[in-house]
Order: C-alpha cells, then structure tokens, then sequence
C-alpha cells in the first residue's frame, strides 16, 4: 500500500486516544519500543491466518478467551499456567465433543489496555481520569496513579514478552502434551458438579490416543502440535505503531507485538485511526460489532480491512446481548454475505450482558450468557451461515464475579472473591460449563448424538 505507513493513521481521529502529560516523553518510548525485539514473529502471524481460513470453511473452532484486562502484577507462573490449563481443557471439551480441531487464542501477552465509556470517574466529591488498563495508568484511585505514563508501555511490553516465553516454555516442555492430562487438572477437578463429565472426556481420549499409537506403531504425526496465540485489542495505537515491522522475505508490515489483534467496537469508525492503522497489517484481525452498527458501515468495515479477500484475514466478533441478539444479528448476516470476501464469525456473550446489582457491582447473568451463545448458533443456521467460534472473559481461578453456573452463584456471593478491576469474569467451572454446551450443541447442529447425560439448556439453567 503506497498510501500506508504504520504512522499514518496519526493523521486520522483517534477514539480512546491517550494524552501524556508530556508528549515529547510518549514519543521517545516508541522510539524505544521499536527498536527491541519482536514478541512474535510473521511465520506464527501467517500460520493463524491460514487456521482461521478453516476455521471460517468449518473445518476448526475458534476459542478465544482470558483476561478482561491484563494486570501487571499478576504476571506470575501460576496465573499464567492457569489461564493455559482452563483454555487447554475447553479446548479438549470442544474438539471432543465437536469433533473438530479447535484455534486456541488467547486472551493475554499484551490485553494491558481498555476502552473506557467515561473519561473521568467521581469518588466521594473527588473526580479523577478513568483507570484505562496498565498500559496507560493505574487502578489506585489518586492523581499520580490515574495520570497516563508513557512508561507503562515498556512495562507492557516487557510483561508481554515474559508471558510468551513462559508459555512457549510450557509448549515446548510437554505441559500441553494430551498423553499427560493430569498436568491440566485444576483443583476444580476435585468437588465440581461436571469433574465426572470431564473425567469421562479425558479417559475417551486418553483410550483413543491409546488405540492409535498401537495401531501405527508409535505417536500419530501432529499429536504434540498444540500451538497457542495471543491476542489483544489494538487499543493504543503508538504502542502498536512501536512494534509493526517489515520482515526479510515478506511483503508488507506485521504487528509483531501479537498474533491476532482486534478493533473494539467505540474504535470500529471506518474513517477513524484505528481502521487506518489496522488496514495496513498483514496479521489477522477482529472486529467487535454489536447492535448498533449499521449494515453499511459493515460493508464499509470490510471494504476497508480486506480489500482483496483473503481467507482468514478477518474475524468478526459479535456482542450484542441475549436479549437483542435475535433481531440484530440477522441483518449483519446477510450485509456481511459475500463468497468473495470471507468472514469468520466469532460470538462473544460476555458484553452485552452486563449489569450493575444495587450495590453498584458489576456482574454477567451465565444464563443470559449461555443464551446469547446458543441464539448465535441457531441464527447462523437458520440464515445459511456458521458461527465459528466463541470469545469470553475468564478467569483460571475460583472468582465470583458471574452469577449462576453449576454451582448457582447468586449475588450475595460476589464479595467472596471478586478480584477484577474492570469486567466480570467467568471462573473455571462456569468456563468449562460453557464449552461443555457449546460442544454438544455443535454436535446436536451436526445431527450427531448429543450425550445428554448432565447437559443443560439454557432454560434449565434458568428453571434451576
């Protein structure tokens, strides 16, 4: 693209944009970031491009999922191999049940920004900018915390680049080996209503991989080549600026600050910044959209970030709540219908269902979740489409900051271990339980058997 420069969307508006205390400051921490190494490299960008491609034909799901918001302080070896266990073991769920190979995405090495709806938020006559994610400023609620610090994006990246080596770590030492499932047990495993059901998937596959290495003589090719992906939202765009880069024997530019990074839906403008920077990209990408775009803009949006139509180049990752979805997603259906510009269709349930309890906190209805989730299956039938993937907040630990689930969280029970700062998050069980439904209900749309044994429409959930 002769009219592309990775600065070039400096010369657009920019929503959600950061204003340094002094500018002259930002501007020499890019400069810095673009001269350290890259967190990922362009063979693993196009490889996750070339599975999103299947996964848009229907020939692998797309699971999505970690933090709402990356914390500096929590970037430590036990939070990080638990985000990798629950996302292995809906994995496992999903590629069991489905029948299907699964994309596995996350949610992390590099979510450290977020957009916010308010600008400033009032304490007690006291009012202060918003907490903006880590990568801007802090939580803390004083002056010095909320005041934007260019210096945040080094500590960004060098959290990033300690995450990807711990995972690569982990991949590479056999902790994602599926002839080691024990290393993927959580203490879930131990009083959780599903523990038998996961049990069960895990001695299926344990018996399957078994009978196959016995009947070709040794491990069948590919069966250690569980591969994992970052994500984040390309939110602060000098920080993605820094770490966009040209690479020998490769047309074009590669944001090697992630794999896969994505325009939420308060940047989606297609004259905006972010759209600017975003078209001119060679990576994957996503794009939030909810209930409030239009079927022009869409069109607008793809004209935009893929031009020439290329397979897997664009994911489409749609939020609009349970009760909204039904007579808004149809119309995006059918404007985004084109043999010639393929799009990969990815539901996210998580955020157009939050509500504030009357005691200010915010929560997510899992019932209202699991609904969203199963209505965007039925409506990508029902329209000649296929949704092929599935995006959530979670958290690898017992956190309670979604009611419902297997084990019934009301909202009395929020204060026991609501630990994030920005969005609730699902805790392990309510993960697992969501990607036990999503799998039997691929199965049931498939027309195979659905094991009904311990499954649970969302009607039940709400029965129960």
């Amino acid at each position: 693209m002769t009219d592309w420069s990775p600065d070039s969307w400096r010369t657009k508006h920019a929503a959600q944009a950061v204003v340094y205390p002094c500018q002259e400051e930002g501007e020499r921490v890019v400069e810095q970031l673009s001269k350290l190494p890259p967190l990922v490299t362009s063979w693993e960008v196009l490889g996750l491009k070339s599975q999103l491609a299947e996964a848009a034909r229907g020939e692998r799901f797309l699971l999505q999922g970690g933090d709402c918001a990356e914390s500096f302080a929590a970037c430590d070896a036990a939070t990080i191999a638990n985000k990798i266990k629950i996302l292995l073991q809906m994995s496992l769920v999903l590629v069991h049940g489905a029948q299907r190979r699964v994309v596995r995405v996350g949610r992390f090495a590099g979510q450290y920004a977020k957009p916010r709806t308010e600008e400033f938020e009032t304490r007690h006559g006291v009012t202060l900018p918003t907490y903006r994610g880590d990568l801007i400023n802090r939580s803390e609620f004083t002056p010095e915390a909320r005041r934007p610090d260019p210096q945040a994006m080094l500590r960004g990246y060098e959290r990033a680049a300690l995450t990807i080596n711990f995972i690569r770590a982990l991949v590479v030492g056999g902790f994602v080996d599926p002839h080691h499932l024990d290393y993927w047990n959580l203490d879930w495993l131990k009083d959780s209503p599903m523990a038998g059901e996961y049990r069960r998937i895990a001695r299926t596959i344990g018996d399957s991989l078994q009978f196959t290495e016995s009947l070709v003589g040794g491990y069948p090719g590919g069966i250690h080549g569980i591969e994992f992906f970052t994500s984040h939202e390309g939110l602060h765009l000098p920080y993605e600026q820094a770490q966009t880069r040209q690479v020998p024997r490769q047309h074009g530019w590669f944001n090697l600050s992630t794999h896969f990074p994505w325009i939420g839906m308060r940047t989606a403008d297609p004259d905006g910044a972010h759209v600017e920077y975003f078209r001119g990209i060679r990576n994957p990408i996503g794009v939030k959209v909810g209930p409030n775009l239009s079927a022009e803009c869409l069109q607008r949006l793809i004209q935009a970030l893929n031009p020439e139509s290329e397979p897997g180049r664009l994911t489409l990752i749609h939020r609009f709540g349970s009760e909204r979805i039904a007579d808004r997603l149809p119309r995006l259906i059918e404007a985004a219908r084109s043999p010639e510009s393929p799009v990969l269709w990815c539901c996210d349930p998580m955020h157009g269902n939050t509500r504030t309890t009357s005691g200010g906190i915010k929560t997510r209805n899992f019932d209202e979740i699991l609904s969203e989730l199963d209505q965007a299956f039925e409506i990508h039938r029902n329209h000649g489409s296929r949704l092929g993937g599935v995006h959530v907040e979670l958290a690898g630990e017992a956190v309670t900051e979604c009611v419902g689930g297997a084990r019934g969280l009301r909202e009395d029970d929020l204060h026991h271990a609501y630990r994030s700062y920005l969005d609730p998050r699902l805790n392990y069980e309510q993960a697992m339980e969501l990607a036990l439904f999503a799998a039997r209900k691929m199965r049931a749309l498939n027309g195979q058997a659905t094991g009904a044994e311990g499954f649970h429409s969302p009607e039940a959930h709400s029965r129960r």
